[in-house]
């Protein structure tokens, strides 16, 4: 989450409330508008305190036009209806809400079974409240199997343990990395490979290496890692200098993806390489922010010594996290998910969105304008950028324009060693319809004679001109 700060000025004008928002006198609710930056003196009616945040909140963007998010922003109304019911449960208390922590239990099951564990009964796991913490909770069980492994030499000067992950990675690798205080090993990008390269990745590696990340699904073009390459280059690496580096799959969106498109690629825990994956439940999981998942191929792949039995709030209760207190409304509207849809279910939605994603890519390259890099043929993501000769504008330019016509589109350069290229990219989820695609189409083709009249790109400063959003 953003830190945020106090204006180095505060505005100390109140707040501007409609006097018919008023209970009673019109002329008192104006009077005795409520302040910005400080505590009232006195409560609001509830109507009131609602209208006014309820107005403020118009100005954000409309989530369902935001193709820059990974995260879903659409359920079903009855989805809304359990989540509504479980808000005020915590999660985190197993003893007192036991139907809750079933759930969770059962969900986790399913996914040692959708990613095919050799023994699911035997697979551990847990929620999260996102992906972010649950590729902490994967890093810091990588650390602890490899500081197990090097006790005779680890706390010392000279071992200093470190991760290797392609320069794509999502930014929550690069803090654990910073918070846990390991050395990040990032294989750049080059030419026109936009992810982790195998062998690069192995050559990295050394007695100090906790593991290798692999990404299915980068954020930066929608494609693939290759999970079983990676996995092939460490078990040849094995063989020449007897180091063994476990691997852990960050499947954020992938994750729920290839299990139901891809059957026939191999990724998952049927390598054994693959010690652990974590997954968004709020991405392509279908369910509103925020859950996430954690799982372990068995019990030996996650340290016993990490998981803190906790006597405290009625039971003996086992818990691996770094979040305590948290409702359980996401887990059981992932629960919800996997109830109403089945292996089937989230075959055809994910197919549709699939679907979507493949047809709009073409209609853009079809324009003439643009090359593509990715063809939302992996995740229902593709990035594209301008074509060689379109010198009038960029693809800054076109996410500004965009976002007049209310679109979210980020438009973000590449990291090391193509910083070169900047592209724009378009994530398709479910509630991003044929009809939504076709509406963004007509849009984006409605400003191109007025861009390419342009006589130069006209963002100037490329950081402030859009961000990228994973």
């Amino acid at each position: 989450m953003p830190l945020h700060q106090g204006h180095e000025k505060p505005d100390e004008r109140p707040l501007s409330v409609n006097p018919f928002y008023g209970e009673a006198n019109p002329a008192v609710e104006m009077a005795e508008a409520p302040p910005k930056h400080r505590l009232a003196d006195a409560p609001l009616p509830p109507s009131t305190a609602y209208q006014v945040v309820h107005d403020e909140l118009m100005l954000d963007g409309n989530s369902r036009l935001n193709l820059a998010t990974f995260v879903s922003t659409w359920m079903e109304p009855q989805a809304g209806v359990l989540m509504n019911e479980c808000r005020d449960k915590n999660m985190i208390d197993k003893d007192e809400y036991p139907r809750t922590a079933e759930l969770e239990r059962r969900c986790v099951a399913m996914l040692a079974d959708l990613w095919n564990a050799p023994d699911p009964s035997t697979a551990v796991g847990c929620s999260t409240t996102g992906s972010s913490e649950a590729c902490m909770l994967a890093g810091m069980a990588l650390k602890r199997r490899w500081a197990q492994r090097n006790a005779d030499r680890y706390p010392g000067r000279d071992a200093r343990p470190n991760l290797v992950m392609g320069v794509n990675v999502q930014v929550c690798w690069e803090k654990f990395c910073n918070f846990w205080e390991v050395e990040a090993r990032q294989v750049p990008m080059e030419g026109d490979r936009y992810h982790l390269d195998p062998r690069a990745a192995a050559e990295l590696c050394d007695e100090n290496t906790i593991g290798v990340v692999g990404i299915l699904g980068s954020t930066f073009d929608g494609s693939y890692e290759p999970i079983a390459d990676l996995c092939a280059a460490l078990d040849a690496l094995q063989e020449r200098t007897g180091l063994d580096i476990p691997v852990h799959v960050d499947g954020a969106s992938g994750g729920m993806i290839a299990p139901f498109l891809d059957e026939d690629l191999v990724w998952d825990f049927r390598l054994p390489r693959v010690a652990s994956i974590n997954t968004s439940g709020h991405k392509y999981g279908l369910v509103y922010p925020g859950v996430g998942w954690a799982l372990w191929r068995d019990q030996e792949a996650l340290p016993e010594e990490l998981v803190f039995r906790v006597n405290y709030l009625g039971g003996d209760m086992p818990t691996f996290a770094l979040n305590f207190s948290r409702p359980g409304a996401q887990v059981v509207a992932q629960y919800y998910s996997f109830l109403r849809l089945g292996r089937e279910g989230y075959r055809m939605v994910q197919q549709s969105t699939r679907d979507v994603a493949r047809h709009l890519a073409e209609r853009i390259e079809a324009l003439g304008d643009f090359r593509l890099l990715t063809r939302g043929d992996q995740l229902p993501v593709f990035a594209f950028t301008t074509a060689p000769e379109v010198q009038a504008f960029d693809v800054f330019d076109v996410s500004r324009r965009l976002r007049e016509n209310g679109w979210l589109v980020p438009a973000y350069t590449f990291p090391p060693n193509r910083e070169d290229l900047s592209v724009l990219r378009v994530v398709c989820r479910n509630g991003f319809s044929t009809d939504l695609a076709e509406l963004f189409l007509e849009d984006l083709k409605r400003l191109l004679p007025e861009l390419r009249r342009q006589p130069h790109p006209l963002i100037r400063d490329k950081n402030a001109a859009t961000g990228f959003h994973h």
